[in-house]
């Protein structure tokens, strides 16, 4: 739970502290801009609020590693869901409208977050998760996010170390395997999921890890 709010605080605090200037650049996210990542965000926030107000009888069915649906092909942008986005995100404007939207759906689904039963079941996606699962998928979901964020804005902090630590930790799991020691947190993140390419040497310390991925994550 700490981990979560702490991930989540960190992303609401870069995208609070950015400037107009730096909603048209790009995202991490192949055909974002920063502000449609943002919209998304306020995206995810509404999806924690309506999940944890959706409990579950049921036995869960996935965890926090089991609940992604990984494929091998990364989004081109042309999703209906993502058109959307970027519509939304165009009709907000003004960037400080972005910024108070997040501020305010965002710091609800934190309260929301530290008020639930972590041993508690919610369904989402047609699938039942205890919280603690449903909230440390967010952690993923939002540290690659935040990397997204700052992809071209290097004056932007980007992810608490922690959260790269847990999140490299889970991708591990979901890949069934490790990555090399010499790869950092972020350029696990990077690589894993497709954001960066990989060149020569790394290819060769990855092994067989390399013709697996990226690990597109949906």
């Amino acid at each position: 739970m700490d981990l979560f709010s702490r991930s989540w605080a960190a992303l609401r605090t870069a995208v609070a502290g950015l400037w107009d200037k730096d909603f048209e650049q790009p995202s991490g996210c192949a055909g974002w801009l920063v502000r449609d990542l943002v919209c998304h965000l306020i995206i995810d926030a509404q999806d924690v609020l309506i999940t944890l107000v959706t409990p579950a009888e049921a036995a869960p069915t996935r965890n926090a590693v089991t609940y992604w649906e990984v494929t091998g092909t990364p989004p081109t942008g042309d999703d209906p869901l993502d058109a959307l986005t970027v519509r939304l995100a165009a009709a907000y404007e003004e960037p400080g409208l972005l910024k108070f939207h997040l501020d305010d759906v965002g710091s609800a689904a934190g309260r929301a977050a530290e008020l639930a039963d972590l041993d508690g079941r919610v369904s989402t996606r047609d699938q039942v998760l205890t919280v603690g699962d449903y909230l440390s998928v967010y952690i993923l979901e939002w540290t690659l996010h935040h990397l997204d964020l700052v992809a071209h804005l290097p004056d932007v902090a980007g992810p608490t170390a922690e959260g790269l630590t847990h999140t490299r930790a889970t991708l591990e799991e979901i890949a069934g395997a490790a990555f090399p020691a010499s790869f950092s947190d972020e350029d696990v993140l990077l690589v894993g999921t497709g954001r960066r390419a990989t060149n020569d040497a790394e290819n060769a310390e990855l092994g067989d890890l390399a013709a697996r991925l990226p690990l597109v994550l949906g």
